[in-house]
């Protein structure tokens, strides 16, 4: 495990979560587009496959073979499960049926389970008041930054919403069971390729009994451009850097990437889209930047040093 020490965010830490939030930002966003033209599980099977054989080529080209040390195999699958099929497969059956906005503010509440997850089963990366100030402040940030509107809809399609928090409780899961890889010594492209290519081979089956889809019409240009984006971008290269960020800052620290994820929402509507900012998604990304300050926890040492 990791000592207490390793566990506050450098630089480069906080460079790489900004970076995956922009990636894991435009998941939504692909996803949304996909969906509409191939079904769930299809779409993970195609999102694990080609963002695998991305990371084997990766590999190949690196002169590096997959590590097997001993309980690897059964790691692999387990995390498998519980980062890619679980909630890749409850995130694309639930927006099909719930807007993405509304599917990214219940994804951000991944830190929330993430505190509570890391507490039980790690020792060092225990609840204390600046992570449960920060975890809430931050959910209060997104609620503000999504408006009182979304919220109107959660009375409606309650099951995709379960779906989404189901599927966030999987990833705290799996970023506090990731970290037995960095004890194994297996760096963080080998786990991304490990996890995704136990991912293809464990959701194939599941799509070739449940969904047939050489049965269904062929996806659109659209859908296509989106699934490579989405296993490539969001998927291959995100991972990388995620496992990276796991291995230096620590569970806790790498679920605050939820909290930016409706940033970068925001942003990128507005300058792609030209959809105007609001004084809520100022107010909500000021609210959101204070908790991850206060979970980092250097900004309250600083304070507690001036005289």
């Amino acid at each position: 495990m990791n000592a207490p020490g390793a566990q506050v965010m450098s630089g480069r830490s906080w460079a790489i979560l900004i970076a995956l939030s922009v990636l894991w930002g435009g998941s939504f966003f692909f996803i949304g587009v996909a969906v509409h033209s191939v079904r769930p599980l299809t779409l993970v099977l195609l999102r694990v496959t080609i963002a695998a054989a991305a990371l084997w080529l990766l590999l190949g080209l690196r002169g590096q073979k997959l590590p097997l040390p001993p309980g690897a195999l059964l790691a692999f699958v387990i995390l498998a499960l519980l980062n890619n099929i679980l909630p890749f497969g409850l995130f694309a059956w639930a927006q099909a049926r719930i807007p993405s906005g509304l599917a990214s503010i219940l994804n951000a509440t991944t830190p929330i389970w993430g505190v509570i997850v890391a507490h039980i089963f790690t020792r060092d990366e225990r609840m204390t008041p600046g992570k449960i100030a920060g975890v809430l402040l931050g959910f209060g940030g997104v609620a503000v930054m999504m408006g009182v509107d979304v919220f109107g809809r959660l009375g409606a399609e309650l099951l995709a919403q379960l779906a989404c928090l189901v599927a966030t409780l999987s990833y705290a899961f799996a970023g506090v069971y990731a970290r037995r890889f960095r004890a194994m010594g297996i760096d963080p492209v080998a786990v991304s390729t490990g996890q995704l290519t136990a991912s293809a081979i464990l959701v194939l089956p599941l799509v070739l009994l449940f969904e047939q889809p050489w049965l269904a019409a062929a996806p659109t240009s659209g859908a296509w451009a989106s699934i490579v984006a989405l296993a490539l971008f969001s998927t291959a290269l995100a991972y990388i850097l995620y496992f990276q960020l796991l291995a230096t800052a620590g569970a806790t620290n790498s679920l605050l990437v939820t909290f930016l994820i409706p940033i970068t929402a925001i942003l990128l509507g507005s300058l792609v889209l030209g959809e105007a900012l609001e004084p809520r998604h100022f107010a909500g990304m000021a609210l959101i930047g204070a908790g991850l300050a206060a979970i980092d926890g250097r900004l309250l040492r600083t304070l507690r040093r001036l005289p």
